[in-house]
């Protein structure tokens, strides 16, 4: 397949590259920095701009994955605006593009995210809830994913993955906890009690290489192990895993403080429960956080 990849050299988005030039599928990645992308990706092609491919250049499917980072810091203004433009003016920019293609374009996979549903508390949350958060990255998230439904307009197949947090051996939220819990520093955030999805990042990569390849799949699926945690239940498997004790707990009140409104995304939670995903077919590899963390860390150097 040909595939167009925006976002392609993040995490995520390296990891597919890697895992779908295995395949045989031909890449090229939209980014600001493509003279890294054949590096970054596996060798796929770089280009800067849309407008550098040919004007009947017509992929088999396009993975979005572009957006700023959400929690590298507070959501001040100025940083609001960057991760609403990189989110939902970018999407928007793709379909319009989209929309010039000769033909439909057959699949656009899109990224979103489990904070659409805001701090939602103990609901039983999947794909059929139909109420979003009210904060500001929950209404990013809606807006982002009404972008993306609009290339279904022009006739292209839309699944849209709601990505809980990723646990990966390099990058990613597991990298940031690591330090501290290694020194035995680590703990609970604010109460412990709300609710945390995550997902293996093998298990990621596998739905969205199922979803490319089953061409029945549309509309939103929860990207999260079948299996959702407390904080206070993560903290301390994490710190098991690592024979460290998890002693030091962050007050809500102090993580407020630093971080304003931003503090929803670890203080708020999502029971967040993957009934579409499920539904496909598709099979995890990794459905307990004890076991995705011990396979990780055994990865670790």
């Amino acid at each position: 397949m040909k595939i167009l990849i925006t976002g392609g050299t993040g995490l995520i988005g390296s990891a597919l590259c890697a895992r779908w030039r295995a395949a045989g599928h031909e890449l090229t990645v939209l980014s600001r920095t493509p003279a890294r992308v054949g590096a970054l990706c596996a060798g796929a092609q770089g280009i800067a701009s849309l407008a550098e491919l040919a004007p009947d250049y017509l992929p088999d499917a396009v993975l979005n994955l572009a957006g700023a980072p959400i929690a590298d810091r507070p959501w001040r203004d100025a940083r609001k605006r960057l991760l609403w433009e990189s989110r939902v003016y970018a999407t928007d920019q793709l379909v319009r593009w989209m929309a010039l293609r000769p033909a439909p374009v057959p699949l656009l996979l899109s990224a979103s995210a489990v904070g659409w549903y805001g701090d939602a508390g103990e609901a039983r949350l999947d794909e059929a809830s139909t109420t979003p958060g009210d904060d500001f990255g929950a209404q990013l998230c809606v807006a982002w994913e009404q972008a993306a439904q609009q290339a279904m307009q022009a006739g292209t197949r839309v699944a849209i993955v709601r990505i809980a947090p990723v646990l990966a051996q390099r990058g990613g939220m597991l990298a940031r906890l690591l330090p501290p819990f290694r020194l035995g520093l680590g703990g609970r955030l604010g109460t412990g009690q709300q609710w945390m999805p995550w997902i293996h990042i093998d298990d990621l990569l596998g739905l969205f290489d199922h979803l490319l390849m089953q061409s029945s799949c549309h509309g939103v699926y929860n990207g999260c192990a079948p299996e959702p945690v407390r904080n206070v239940d993560f903290t301390g498997t994490l710190a098991a895993c690592l024979r460290r004790p998890a002693m030091l707990p962050l007050p809500g009140w102090l993580l407020r403080l630093m971080l304003g409104e931003m503090a929803v995304l670890l203080l708020g939670g999502q029971r967040a429960i993957p009934t579409r995903t499920l539904a496909t077919g598709f099979v995890y590899r990794y459905n307990s956080v004890g076991l995705a963390l011990q396979q990780l860390l055994a990865r670790q150097p």
